[in-house]
């Protein structure tokens, strides 16, 4: 398992959180039940200046991470990220190699 910190940005017009139908959708993919469907727990999340979603997840791999966000590129772009918990970084002795970034881009 690794960590995962996910930013998702899309437009004020894509916005789901005032959709009658899309933002019920948002809340149900983002459930513990749904996410552990695919191996992920999620272990926060929050909106940052109203159209940026950030969250931290514990997941198998990049690539089931890529999955669970496939809903969001759909709206906007998505940026992944691996990391460390402060522990780990702590027992390491080190911050350890610069991390890993994908990057969906903006969708068409």
């Amino acid at each position: 398992m690794g960590i995962y910190v996910t930013k998702h940005h899309h437009d004020e017009a894509a916005c789901p959180a005032g959709h009658p139908e899309m933002g019920p959708m948002l809340l149900q993919h983002l459930s513990d039940e749904n996410a552990a469907k695919m191996g992920i727990t999620v272990k926060g999340d929050a909106v940052v200046g109203g159209h940026d979603f950030y969250m931290i997840l514990d997941a198998p791999s990049l690539e089931k991470v890529q999955e669970f966000m496939g809903p969001f590129i759909q709206a906007g772009s998505v940026e992944i990220m691996e990391a460390d918990t402060c522990s780990q970084v702590v027992a390491r002795g080190d911050c350890g190699p610069t991390a890993k970034i994908w990057t969906s881009g903006v969708p068409a």
